[in-house]
């Protein structure tokens, strides 16, 4: 039987039979989408999902993607990534460190969709139920040497451009250490600033700032409501454009229940989150030019559903772990480029196959 020894590439300790190889050929070079919503459910592995689903009744609207394949989520030193260098993975098509953002395994700045596109001309827009400066939405926007810095990140947010981005993390533009008012900055830079939920769908400027929490939003059990999947519909009326946009939602709580050790609270982060697959299928299907992308950066709790029932749709489960797992996660797909999801990849390789779809 082959074992899977550590690969070290240029000094670096790369888990698995092989270091992560170059961006594959995809055939063609002409864009194949228009538009792509990345959906990404922080820590939703199989077992979440499938908490999910039987919280719903049976069904969820996941199950309705031609294409799944499966990414592995190593980082680059360690087989259990974190989110910030498994974002990292998805947003820069690099491996790193653990506690990375938007860097390379030394340090070096890489690209990230979102300014891929809008070197493109594409709109780019971010909604997540963290705070904006949490790892797996900044790692589409900043180049900071550690998660931790995020009065940093929010920084690099003001000048990354995004179109629209609506989540939590107020504080870190208001009450920062070095005194600046950021919030003020962003009214400078043209965007229409929203504090409060209840005000984002009456936002008319042609850029918005939602941060609408001071740091996470509330659980989806603590009375969020439909906020995840309404400003992701927002952000489907409001970014498209003559030359397409680049989407990422984000489910963070999902893994905030796992590490809680809370499923109850897990499967309904799942069903919220799906909401959200819903309604982003309902509009690729209307405009036909859109890939639709739903994944994970990782497993968390090593999450086991032992028994339960469909009728009560509760589940019984175990968690192995307070933190995240080394599994690998799933990847669905739909619309223009989908096919190219099919298999089994390293996590880099989402990034490989939106920038073909995209043609970026």
């Amino acid at each position: 039987m082959r074992r899977a020894l550590p690969v070290v590439l240029g000094g670096l300790l790369l888990f698995g039979f092989q270091a992560p190889l170059a961006a594959p050929a995809f055939a063609g070079t002409r864009p194949l989408a228009r538009n792509v919503i990345l959906v990404i459910g922080d820590g939703m592995g199989l077992s979440q999902l499938t908490s999910g689903l039987v919280a719903a009744g049976g069904a969820l609207a996941v199950e309705s993607f031609p294409v799944v394949g499966l990414a592995k989520t190593f980082s680059s030193d360690r087989l259990v990534t974190d989110s910030a260098a498994a974002a990292t993975a998805m947003a820069c098509g690099v491996k790193t460190r653990n506690g990375a953002i938007g860097v390379d395994a030394r340090g070096g700045r890489v690209a990230s969709l979102v300014e891929l596109a809008r070197q493109r001309g594409l709109k780019t827009g971010l909604v997540v139920t963290s705070s904006i400066t949490h790892a797996t939405p900044a790692a589409f926007y900043a180049h900071q040497s550690s998660r931790k810095n995020e009065e940093a990140i929010a920084t690099d947010l003001l000048a990354s451009g995004l179109d629209l981005f609506i989540g939590g993390g107020r504080r870190f533009f208001d009450r920062r250490c070095d005194g600046v008012d950021l919030l003020a900055g962003l009214e400078t830079a043209g965007y229409e600033l929203v504090t409060d939920p209840r005000g984002l769908a009456a936002a008319k400027g042609a850029r918005l700032a939602g941060l609408v929490a001071d740091e996470d939003l509330p659980t989806i059990t603590e009375g969020r409501g439909s906020y995840l999947p309404d400003a992701v519909t927002l952000a489907l009326a409001r970014l498209p454009g003559p030359k397409g946009f680049f989407l990422m939602a984000e489910g963070s709580q999902i893994d905030y229940g796992a590490h809680d050790q809370d499923a109850p609270r897990t499967a309904a982060e799942v069903v919220d989150l799906d909401q959200v697959v819903a309604r982003a299928l309902a509009f690729a299907r209307s405009d036909q030019r859109t890939l639709v992308v739903v994944t994970a950066d990782h497993e968390t709790g090593g999450f086991a559903l032992t028994a339960g029932s469909l009728e009560k749709s509760t589940v019984d489960a175990k968690f192995a772990t307070k933190d995240h797992s080394a599994t690998m996660v799933p990847v669905f797909a739909f619309g223009p480029g989908a096919a190219t999801f099919a298999g089994i990849y390293e996590n880099t390789g989402i990034f490989d196959r939106i920038r073909s779809a995209l043609g970026l």
